[in-house]
């Protein structure tokens, strides 16, 4: 990866962190606060701001797992063991956002507040954010492929240099 392509994709992400950190600090309050008057919700207020404030976090916890991936990617030490760890939260990140948009879904359903299609939208939502798991996953398993290699041939590298 080139470096203005590492720039770049720094770049996007740092903005898209400032701005997951605007949420957290001035527009979930302003949600609580909008929601507060709210009568016509079958739930409490705090469950919704709740569900959103968490969703913020698993955006976050991408963000910055694919922000040190790119910082392997830029040292060359990205097909190693330890990119794993990473790759792993950013699937467990948007699972729970499936999870939690699910929630959002389930919150919203009951009542006259939320037409049902918007509600069946949200749960399209959540299918998206599963489907985009699994093709973190299905990436995993080229990376687990891409190590293994990597692995073989350092093996086989250091066989050779016994031989000569």
């Amino acid at each position: 990866m080139g470096k203005l392509t590492v720039l770049a994709l720094r770049a996007v992400l740092a903005v898209l962190l400032a701005g997951s950190l605007f949420l957290q600090t001035v527009m979930v309050p302003l949600l609580a606060a909008d929601l507060e008057g709210a009568e016509d919700l079958a739930h409490p207020p705090a469950a919704y701001v709740v569900v959103v404030l968490l969703g913020v976090v698993t955006a976050q916890v991408v963000l910055v797992c694919v922000w040190r991936l790119v910082t392997m990617v830029r040292r060359g030490t990205v097909f190693s063991h330890a990119a794993f760890r990473y790759v792993h939260t950013v699937i467990g990140a948007f699972t729970a956002a499936a999870l939690l948009v699910f929630a959002l879904a389930v919150l919203l359903a009951p009542g006259e507040a939320v037409a049902p299609g918007v509600v069946l939208l949200v749960c399209g939502v959540v299918v998206a954010l599963l489907g985009v798991a699994l093709i973190v996953l299905v990436l995993r398993m080229l990376l687990a492929q891409a190590v293994a290699r990597d692995v073989e041939a350092a093996r086989m590298e250091t066989e050779l240099e016994a031989v000569i």
